[in-house]
């Protein structure tokens, strides 16, 4: 998003005035802003402070607690690896090490090509096909390092 363009600042203001009326508009606000950009920098949350009167840490505060709302943009392709207990006693710390290795990036970083974000997840509650990776929903069960390589060059070839 960079510097935010008249367009863009004509957009979010339209988003915070289509939930300016609800009960808690805020998490809506950032959802929709989600959606739109990909991402929830400073300068957003300080629009979003202006016109709903909210401080601008407290924006922040929500933007930084929950895990699907991002500071930076984020990759075409997001790759979730599940680090909890089931996923990672069966080796999800090694899916992504290996993840990390091929791609260059760690966890919480993006692609250069802006391709592939890495994010390291608690638990996503698919504890009976562990280790699981998720890419933009997509459910990898039973995850191996070995197949690591696969699954990022299916997602380049897409590309290609």
């Amino acid at each position: 998003m960079a510097k935010l363009n008249e367009a863009a600042v004509k957009q979010i203001n339209a988003i915070v005035d289509r939930h300016i009326n609800d009960k808690t508009p805020l998490m809506m606000i950032l959802s929709d802003i989600q959606k739109e950009y990909g991402y929830i920098p400073l300068e957003v949350q300080e629009i979003v402070s202006e016109r709903t009167g909210l401080p601008v840490a407290e924006i922040y505060g929500v933007v930084t607690f929950y895990s699907f709302f991002s500071l930076k943009p984020k990759g075409k392709y997001i790759i979730g690896c599940c680090l909890g207990t089931a996923c990672y006693v069966k080796g999800a710390q090694q899916i992504i090490d290996k993840f990390s290795e091929l791609l260059a990036i760690k966890p919480g970083e993006t692609t250069e090509d802006g391709l592939f974000t890495i994010d390291a997840l608690r638990c996503i509650g698919a504890c009976g096909i562990a280790p699981a990776v998720t890419i933009n929903g997509t459910v990898y069960p039973k995850m191996s390092v070995d197949q690591v390589s696969k699954v990022i060059d299916s997602y380049r070839a897409k590309e290609a």
